[in-house]
């Protein structure tokens, strides 16, 4: 019943913390009709400025001018129905009256000219500075092009005064008159304080991270602009206020070639194509719609569904020819009102744009792939090669460069392998008889098949591309060759996909890929009768080496026994038996031996990087990175340092297992651009930035981990291994965080758990998704978005609620009951507290429920009643929990000491508030004593104890001595252990006291 001006008043209250919406708009205008009723204008005065700034931050514009010309005729009439409040308000939003005609074609120029000047003589007669007016002659100049330099510097040039925009939104539009201008490098300059968190306003930084974007891309500095667009876009999300904002993210997917993203945006806001209110604004959604549909137009996904205008169903096509009708009629239509052709000149320099990164720029995200034309395009391995293999046209030369490589081993051989395939199996090809045996070739074609499909990990293939190679060999009396094809099938045998090691195929790096042989003795016969017969056509004394004989081929045979050896070796460790170790080491013994004996390095270093893996999985670190770097200088020694890259990623992770994460970067990234210098295809590109982003990570390079682990989960979506590239999100909204970007890391960790991502490669496994929503949950709570991280939680509840481990449930409700508390549900959040504490019952999980009974405690005294009592028994409650644990002998290891004390502090803040000082000092000192058990670990814990009792013996029993004595010693205790922020925080404090 809004019958009385209280009853409007609250619910004018009410509808105040409410988001901006159409929700709150529309009850804004029903709370000014409700107004309306009263005989004294006061109630109507703030209905009205309540619904003005709602439209403002709707969109609503085209409303703006009636509702302000309402509020004038009032002021004019009944000045004293306005406080002090409402008339520097109805000041204030003559400024957005200004914006609101700029954003309205149907408005004369004139007219909006006028209204400056009226806004002036207004401020003019209230006592205002000109600063204001002039900003908002520069916002017209902004618009139409015309007189921009001028309004500038009139602008720029006044001080600032209380009407002035606040100074984080000044930042915004000075930065902005640098990017008309054309000058980036100025404008994130201007930016820069604003980004550096030095000043900031309800809606900065984040309108400001939209409108950067572009300049960021075109200035080179991607990292920022990724990070700029995963945090505006969550503040942007959804709000029918911020269209033009929304369309520069759709305009920034777009022009970093990330189209799927680009059309989750569109979908997310739909409600966008049927808001009206703001039509420069609409223009400007409009036209960053079409910067992405353009580009998926080009791309070949015409026929793509999207999402558009509610009643009909859209492809990219279709729509694509809509916007663009009506963003053409718009702009026109603000040319002509003008007189200017910039608005039209600036929509159609943004449509012209082309993408501003060569591959996808990687965002970190989770989206639903595209599917056509371009997402069937291989994805390169590796970057670009820096090493480019020339392709010979001559057919001989051809077949020779690509036999010299593939001798040496090196993994640009490729291409040329390929070339040579289309050659043999074009229309009327003829053999060469230069080449030798045609079969020969052959033979290598079918080789190079086998070691893709290896590669590809399609093992049953690889040993049939083998096979058919041997019998090629054999037929074209080549037996040594066809040996070495034949040990290469028979050591993979049995595969189970244990995943890659050091090594690669001998004649294409250090060592064959890892397989899984299961040690079976067919295998084992199959091997020995290999060598047994390699070894009877071995020169010697007695016999005179055939015209075929190469050693590396014998050595490929004893080679593929080392790599069964080590295959079935690495499979049975840590519990290996005796004889399999011993096999081990007598398979690279012999490989070793024979690679002194005939000279063949190479295969000397694969015998060292066998032996290094081993030693790094058994725990030798030092040996396995002795070995790895003799490895490498004998690959480098003779002049195959591609060989060598496998082998550097051994040694990057035995170097972060050793705790040297920086020496661990740098061989990550050399490995990698080794890789990308010899065009090695089969490198694995994706596992190295997944491992180079957890050492960028450990060596605090946090800008380095962000870069590499983006990249790695977005290949890993790619390839389909959505639970690999959740794992990899986890830990880079991890460094997101360290590096202070929290809603990056929420952004990133939503896009993960959000309906619909990545469903074409199923769901997530269940652990792994809650472990992403754990994380995602208490992010929102950091950023406290306490209802989002409430919802978070409680979904988790009922995901772990089955789960055999009930400490998980008790932790997960502990959590969501502090989630609601602090989300203003009392109820919900007592009936949470209730379930947490029955579960602790069942499965005890003190810490989080101690945490969450000391959260509610805090809580309680915050509220407008006090809450003491509530306070001291949930309070109370925790102690008796905490008793509970410590005569348990399995909590043995429990820190009791730190909640005991943090109970005590918390108890004494509480009394504090209550203003029972006496009571406060005693309980902090009881926590200090605690915290004393703690020993090195506690000196955090008595520092921050020691400033709250100074503060209550200082401030409540106004004792500033002894305050002052108090934080002498801590200071001391701190100096000495080290706690430098902890002596300056402490240090301040006492000076003020000592003042007093």
């Amino acid at each position: 019943m809004l019958d009385t001006p209280e009853a409007v008043l609250d619910a004018l209250r009410e509808n105040h913390e409410r988001p901006y919406g159409l929700p709150r708009t529309v009850t804004a205008e029903e709370l000014v009709a409700a107004a309306e009723q009263f005989e004294e204008p006061d109630m109507l005065v703030t209905a009205l400025l309540e619904l003005l700034e709602a439209y403002e931050y709707t969109g609503e514009h085209r409303k703006s001018p009636v509702v302000f010309a309402r509020l004038l005729q009032l002021y004019d009439s009944r000045p004293k129905a306005f406080n002090d409040w409402e008339v520097h308000r109805l000041h204030w939003c003559f400024k957005w009256v200004t914006t609101s005609l700029i954003e309205v074609p149907d408005v004369p120029l004139a007219t909006i000219g006028q209204w400056i000047d009226r806004m002036r003589e207004r401020y003019r007669e209230a006592g205002h500075g000109m600063q204001p007016v002039a900003a908002m002659a520069h916002r017209l100049a902004m618009h139409t092009g015309d007189g921009l330099a001028a309004a500038y510097d009139l602008w720029v040039t006044r001080p600032r005064d209380e009407l002035s925009d606040c100074e984080a939104c000044e930042i915004r539009h000075r930065a902005l008159h640098h990017v008309v201008l054309g000058d980036d490098e100025e404008a994130l300059k201007t930016w820069a304080p604003l980004f550096a968190g030095m000043v900031s306003c309800q809606e900065e930084p984040y309108v400001s991270h939209a409108f950067a974007l572009l300049p960021l891309l075109r200035t080179g500095r991607l990292d920022e602009a990724r990070s700029h667009h995963l945090a505006g876009y969550r503040y942007a999300r959804g709000k029918t206020g911020m269209a033009e904002e929304v369309g520069l993210h759709l305009e920034f997917c777009a022009l970093t070639r990330n189209e799927g993203r680009g059309l989750e945006i569109l979908a997310e806001n739909r409600e966008l194509f049927g808001v009206t209110g703001a039509p420069k604004a609409r223009l400007a959604f409009l036209t960053g719609v079409q910067v992405l549909l353009d580009r998926l137009v080009e791309e070949g996904y015409a026929e793509t569904p999207v999402a558009g205008p509610s009643g009909r169903q859209w492809t990219a096509r279709t729509l694509l020819a809509h916007v663009d009708g009506e963003a053409e009629e718009l702009a026109a239509a603000f040319d002509r009102r003008n007189g200017t052709p910039t608005v039209g000149d600036r929509r159609r320099a943004r449509l012209a744009q082309r993408p501003l990164t060569d591959e996808p720029l990687p965002l970190g995200l989770r989206v639903t792939p595209l599917t056509g034309p371009r997402a069937e395009r291989a994805t390169p391995a590796v970057p670009a090669a820096e090493h480019r293999v020339t392709v010979p046209e001559d057919f001989a030369e051809l077949v020779a460069e690509a036999r010299r490589m593939a001798a040496d081993g090196h993994p640009g051989d490729a291409p040329l392998w390929e070339r040579i395939a289309e050659r043999v199996a074009a229309e009327g090809y003829v053999h060469d008889p230069a080449l030798g045996d045609p079969d020969h070739l052959l033979a290598e074609l079918a080789e190079q098949r086998a070691f893709a499909a290896y590669e590809a990990d399609r093992p049953a293939d690889g040993r049939a591309g083998m096979a058919e190679a041997a019998e090629l060999y054999d037929r074209a009396g080549l037996p040594w060759h066809a040996l070495a094809a034949r040990a290469r099938a028979a050591c993979r045998a049995v595969e189970r996909g244990m995943g890659k090691t050091a090594g690669e195929a001998a004649e294409k790096g250090n060592a064959e890929p890892e397989g899984t042989p299961d040690g079976t003795s067919e295998m084992w016969r199959e091997l020995d009768s290999l060598l047994e017969r390699a070894e009877s056509m071995l020169p010697d004394g007695e016999r005179e080496p055939d015209a075929e004989f190469r050693p590396d081929r014998y050595l490929v045979v004893v080679h593929c026994r080392a790599f069964a050896a080590h295959a079935e070796l690495v499979e049975t460790l840590p519990d290996a038996a005796p004889e399999v170790v011993e096999r081990f080491e007598r398979a690279v013994a012999a490989l070793h031996a024979a690679a002194e004996r005939w000279k063949v390095p190479h295969q000397t270093a694969a015998a060292h990087l066998y032996t290094a893996d081993v030693a790094a999985r058994t725990g030798r670190l030092e040996e396995a990175v002795e070995r790895q770097r003799r490895s490498r200088e004998i690959l480098e020694e003779i002049g195959t340092p591609w060989r060598a890259t496998r082998g550097m990623l051994l040694l990057g992770q035995i170097l972060m297992r050793t705790g040297r994460a920086e020496e661990a970067v740098e061989v990550f990234r050399q490995a990698m651009a080794q890789a990308a210098r010899y065009g090695d295809r089969a490198f694995p590109v994706t596992s190295v930035h997944a491992m180079l982003g957890h050492a960028c990570k450990h060596a605090g390079e946090l800008s380095g981990a962000v870069r590499h682990l983006s990249e790695a989960a977005a290949r890993l979506d790619r390839e389909g291994d959505h639970d690999g590239a959740a794992e990899c999100r986890l830990e880079l909204a991890e460094a997101l965080t360290l590096s202070g970007q929290a809603q990056d890391a929420v952004a990133v960790l939503e896009s993960v758990v959000r309906e619909g991502a990545g469903d074409a490669g199923g769901p997530l496994d269940e652990r792994l998704s809650a472990q992403v929503r754990l994380t995602l949950a208490r992010g929102l709570m950091d950023l406290e978005e306490y209802r989002a991280a409430a919802e978070e939680f409680l979904r988790l509840a009922d995901t772990v609620a089955g789960w055999e481990e009930q400490v998980t449930h008790t932790m997960v409700a502990a959590q969501a009951a502090v989630a609601l508390a602090h989300a203003d549900r009392p109820e919900a959040a007592g009936t949470a507290r209730e379930r947490a504490l029955a579960s602790h019952a069942k499965a005890p999980n003190p810490a989080p429920v101690v945490d969450m009974l000391r959260d509610f405690a805090d809580l309680a005294t915050r509220g407008e009643d006090g809450g003491i009592d509530e306070a001291l028994d949930h309070l109370a409650t925790a102690d008796r929990l905490l008793a509970e644990i410590a005569a348990d002998a399995e909590w043995e290891g429990f820190p009791h000491w730190y909640h005991a004390g943090q109970n005590h502090r918390c108890r004494a803040r509480c009394l504090a508030r209550a203003e029972r000082f006496e009571e406060a000092l005693a309980e902090a000192e009881r926590a200090d004593a605690r915290f004393v058990e703690g020993g090195p670990d506690g000196e955090v814990e008595r520092a921050e104890t020691a400033r709250l009792a100074a503060l209550i013996e200082g401030n409540g029993l106004n004792r500033p001595r002894a305050a002052v004595s108090r934080l002498d010693a801590a200071i001391h205790r701190c100096g000495e252990s080290g706690l430098d922020e902890a002596v300056r925080i402490l240090n301040a404090l006492r000076e003020d006291l000592a003042s007093r």
